[in-house]
């Protein structure tokens, strides 16, 4: 059974930023579920917050971060986000890392949802995920073992801690590899949703095992849904990032009426489930939207791969208007860590949007996520460096971990994924949620001992799994906050203000204080 320092499950940003430090000293091997360029990092086309300005303070990004999250973010968590973002970013680019610049050489700082100041650094206009993705693969694959196109399917657990993995391969062999570290970094679980800017390889998997294995998840009831999806016949065609916005371009209904003027001071900059909420309200009301491009200059310049999109797509830029619908884009909690990755499994970190982390609140503001990869990626590749390394027995796990047969009766994804955006969308209640959860669970429990037989009866298993998981928090969330809206309890409780939703393998949320 191959034996290593450090495995990492995903390969985006917050995935290579930790193999990039660790293999310096450790020997690191990266799983990735599909190509090593399938994440939503290499997705992501909004850019990275960070204070570079002298106009500009972590103290700013600091209170803008916590006001989109409604105040329900960890301070102490976003603190460091914010105050070590910067430098973390400065080493990037001292490596190499070419971001967009002005004529003067200064860099070109945009402006997106609910920051109050310009500090959004981009790389190829709209393709900054791909281009750091890139970057730092270059910079570490020669250091690594990088296994594409290899499940992970569940956590290898000895006496409370974690010593492994358990993959499955393009053949549906089943594999161990043991590590002394074992970091989770798949992100979250926006495929389980049928409208989604996510990769569809994004199903969930990492929060299930970690789920599985007994790990501390929080807050899964806080989906974020990014307002402007690219929408045509019924089908995402991608998404439009909020520095279109930021660039000047609104929102308008098929009446022409712009849907933000009256309902909050930053109107169409406005944090992004108050946007997303008038969206859908529109839409509830017949009314198809638009984002209006055409007060953005050179916007097929500023924005290559929109442009292109649209342009594949067929769409009519000519007009100016972009047809657009909230889709699920990103989880606020998931594993819960600490400010080093750490999880409550010895052994086992998480890292990235599968990390929760406390930084988002109840609300991601804009540009905040590529960041976290980079700063607690760093983060918790130092406290691993920093541990003695454990020593492992060399022997096969116990039969448990061998896969059996499912004979189970399961739902196929897009079934899945449509209930969950019916039921458990930008607008849930107590009728609904129920419901999800009882088609669920006549289905399939999560507490069920059974495994997977094969790749794709494993990513149903973690989709229903996570869904279960937000339906159930969503559930004992009586209350509405930032991206959690529930219709039966429209306003956010006092008594809600500090509490957090925490599953640990157990059939009910407790809410702990």
């Amino acid at each position: 059974m191959p034996l290593h320092d450090v495995i990492i499950i995903g390969g985006g940003l917050a995935a290579l930023t930790a193999a990039n430090r660790l293999s310096k000293e450790k020997n690191v091997i990266i799983f990735t579920k599909g190509s090593r360029t399938a994440s939503n990092s290499f997705l992501a086309q909004g850019g990275v917050a960070a204070s570079l300005s002298s106009q500009d303070h972590w103290a700013d990004h600091y209170q803008d971060t916590m006001a989109a999250g409604c105040f329900y973010n960890d301070a102490q968590h976003v603190k460091t986000l914010v105050r070590e973002g910067p430098d973390y970013l400065k080493k990037i680019i001292e490596q190499g890392m070419e971001f967009d610049r002005n004529r003067d050489g200064s860099f070109q700082l945009g402006k997106e949802g609910a920051h109050l100041r310009r500090r959004i650094l981009h790389a190829g206009g709209d393709s900054t995920g791909k281009a750091l993705t890139s970057f730092m693969l270059e910079q570490v694959i020669d250091n690594i073992t990088l296994i594409e196109q290899e499940m992970v399917i569940d956590l290898m657990i000895e006496n409370g801690i974690c010593t492994g993995v358990l993959t499955l391969d393009e053949d549906n062999h089943i594999r161990q590899y043991k590590a002394s570290a074992t970091i989770i970094a798949s992100g979250g679980c926006g495929a389980v949703y049928s409208l989604t800017s996510n990769d569809p390889t994004i199903t969930g998997d990492g929060i299930a095992m970690a789920y599985r294995a007994g790990a501390e998840l929080v807050d899964m009831e806080f989906i974020q849904f990014h307002p402007t999806m690219l929408y045509q016949q019924g089908k995402i065609l991608g998404l439009v990032s909020e520095a279109v916005r930021g660039e000047g371009a609104f929102l308008v209904n098929d009446l022409g009426v712009r849907i933000m003027s009256d309902i909050h001071p930053l109107k169409d900059l406005a944090p992004r489930d108050v946007v997303t909420r008038q969206i859908y309200k529109e839409i509830m009301a017949n009314r198809q939207v638009y984002l209006n491009i055409t007060p953005v200059n050179r916007f097929e310049h500023r924005f290559p791969t929109i442009y292109k999109l649209c342009s594949d797509q067929q769409l009519d830029i000519g007009s100016g208007l972009l047809p657009v619908v909230p889709g699920s884009h990103f989880l606020m909690g998931g594993i819960k860590t600490n400010t080093s990755g750490e999880t409550s499994i010895p052994g086992l970190y998480a890292v990235g949007e599968a990390a929760g982390t406390g930084v988002h609140g109840a609300n991601r503001i804009a540009s905040n996520s590529l960041l976290e990869g980079i700063v607690f990626g760093n983060r918790t590749a130092k406290k691993i460096l920093s541990k003695q390394t454990i020593d492992l027995p060399d022997h096969l796990a116990d039969s448990s971990y061998i896969p059996k047969k499912l004979l189970l009766s399961l739902p196929n994804k897009q079934q899945i994924c449509n209930n969950m955006t019916l039921l458990a969308g930008v607008e849930r209640n107590e009728r609904d949620l129920l419901g999800l959860k009882e088609w669920l669970e006549n289905y399939y429990h999560p507490h069920t001992s059974v495994q997977a037989a094969d790749r794709n009866q494993a990513e149903i298993i973690n989709m229903m799994t996570v869904s279960w998981l937000i339906a159930t928090s969503a559930l004992a969330r009586q209350e509405s906050r930032g991206a959690h809206y529930r219709s039966d309890y429209p306003v956010s409780r006092k008594s809600w203000n500090s509490k957090r939703i925490i599953r640990q393998w157990e059939e009910q949320a407790a809410v702990t204080i």
